[in-house]
């Protein structure tokens, strides 16, 4: 189906066969007392969905009520569904809402990145609070229409970056506020592990051939507004995230972590060019082996130009300034969900020059530092007080649930930083600069560019949740 159809008889026509709970529209937020803990479905509860449930329990703020996941045979859902053995499953979010919908305050959203849009707004247009992993979604016009869904049915949201809520977010602005960090006019972000990509062959032609479907899988539910695919081993349990049609690549899965404050404490919005400078072993099915993107913001009232350059792939790695110094990995991040370990030399992370300093910082809640040393040592004195955070991550949701705190990574602060991403994503599929027109959110110089903003109408029976912001 052409999305020009679809627009016109899928988002604004009349209704075709509904999918959708017959009893969603006039849904109210539910009022959850502060002394109550809320009550939790967890949608997606293997590998990182899997720690993203029990991170949430850990707080001890919620119950967990119900536990969804398209798979409850495979050994990677097992550990969750061990450790709440009397809580309902379901396969089918759709079927747990019908089922359970009055029982749950709030939702978490751990599956893989395509799927995370019609979860999310059905779940917001009921009345319930989403916590979504990043990225927020797959395509530019899915992220918009999240952010509209936010603001109509009023929910609280939170993008899944946990560095938002630890040291990085507090320092970062209050050495903003401070002037520490000022005229910042270029960043380099960098995350160089071997990515699961890095074992296929660059010269494929067709995606892998079809596999029979495990019996404990519904892959029609997996697939969801994907476009059809037969089931294929390296489609599912994190292998997603190597094809566009599924996932969002290095850029995707790390940009969130990497440069997430700068984007937001220096008003970056959306670029006006995105040129994929350099891109090793190009095809259109899935990521290059190594990416070097460009992103270009505009002056924003008093603040200069701003270039980001992102960097991934083993051996392309950023220059470094002078007195950088060794390269650090923040402990608290989890560990890949493949098993691989961090071995290169220079731990994911960015670097950011302004006018007058340089700073270099790592991944997730790691704080910056100024180099070289001596500089820093200098200005020791000047150095503003960082406030620890209230609530780690989950907590902060979970307390924005409650209306005790307000979530610091929400819909509004998360969906453009993760339209950057789509942007960069479009730009390494087709090998070519875009230019984007910030007011209009178009891309103006190639018309392939300009509809992979939404990209294709979603599989038949999946259009519904499109009509839902």
């Amino acid at each position: 189906m052409k999305r020009r159809d679809f627009m016109k008889v899928g988002s604004f026509g009349a209704a075709g066969v509904t999918i959708l709970p017959s009893h969603i529209f006039g849904n109210k937020v539910n009022k959850i007392a502060p002394s109550e803990k809320v009550n939790l479905a967890c949608i997606g509860i293997g590998n990182r969905g899997g720690h993203i449930t029990k991170s949430l329990y850990d707080t001890g703020l919620a119950n967990i009520v119900a536990l969804c996941d398209v798979d409850m045979g495979a050994p990677y859902t097992l550990e969750v569904l061990e450790k709440f053995p009397n809580v309902p499953r379901f396969q089918d979010f759709r079927e747990m809402f019908d089922k359970m919908g009055k029982q749950i305050d709030a939702v978490s959203v751990g599956t893989p990145d395509f799927s995370h849009f019609p979860i999310t707004m059905l779940a917001m247009s009921l009345g319930k609070h989403v916590y979504v992993e990043k990225p927020m979604a797959r395509t530019f016009q899915e992220v918009e229409l999240m952010m509209a869904g936010a603001k109509k049915y009023k929910v609280a949201t939170q993008m899944g970056n946990q560095g938002h809520s630890e040291a990085n977010y507090f320092q970062f602005k209050a050495w903003k506020d401070a002037g520490i960090i000022k005229d910042v006019t270029a960043i380099s972000a960098h995350m160089n592990s071997r990515r699961r990509w890095h074992d296929f062959d660059p010269n494929i032609t067709k995606y892998p051939d079809a596999q029979p479907i495990p019996s404990t899988l519904d892959w029609d539910t997996w697939l969801m507004t994907a476009q059809e695919h037969d089931y294929q081993k390296d489609f599912v349990n994190g292998q997603w995230r190597c094809w566009y049609d599924f996932g969002m690549g290095a850029l995707g899965d790390w940009g969130a972590h990497l440069i997430d404050t700068a984007h937001q404490f220096l008003d970056l919005g959306l670029p006006y060019e995105v040129d994929p400078v350099y891109l090793e072993s190009h095809n259109p099915f899935f990521f290059p082996l190594s990416t070097t993107l460009s992103f270009k913001f505009p002056e924003r009232g008093h603040m200069p130009p701003v270039e980001i350059k992102w960097f991934d792939g083993i051996n392309n790695q950023p220059p470094l300034p002078e007195g950088y110094g060794e390269s650090v990995l923040d402990p608290n991040i989890p560990p890949p969900t493949d098993g691989s370990k961090f071995t290169e030399k220079l731990k994911p992370g960015k670097i950011i020059y302004s006018k007058e300093l340089t700073f270099k910082g790592g991944s997730h809640g790691s704080t910056l530092s100024i180099v070289p040393a001596s500089k820093a040592k200098d200005l020791a004195s000047n150095m503003p007080v960082v406030p620890e955070s209230p609530s780690n991550h989950f907590a902060n949701f979970l307390k924005a649930c409650k209306g005790l705190e307000q979530c610091r990574s929400s819909f509004e602060i998360a969906g453009p930083l993760s339209q950057v991403f789509t942007l960069g994503v479009i730009a390494q599929r087709l090998n070519t600069k875009l230019l984007f027109d910030r007011k209009t959110k178009q891309i103006t110089n190639n018309p392939l560019a300009n509809f992979l903003l939404q990209g294709s109408a979603p599989r038949k029976g999946w259009e519904e949740y499109y009509r839902l912001a």
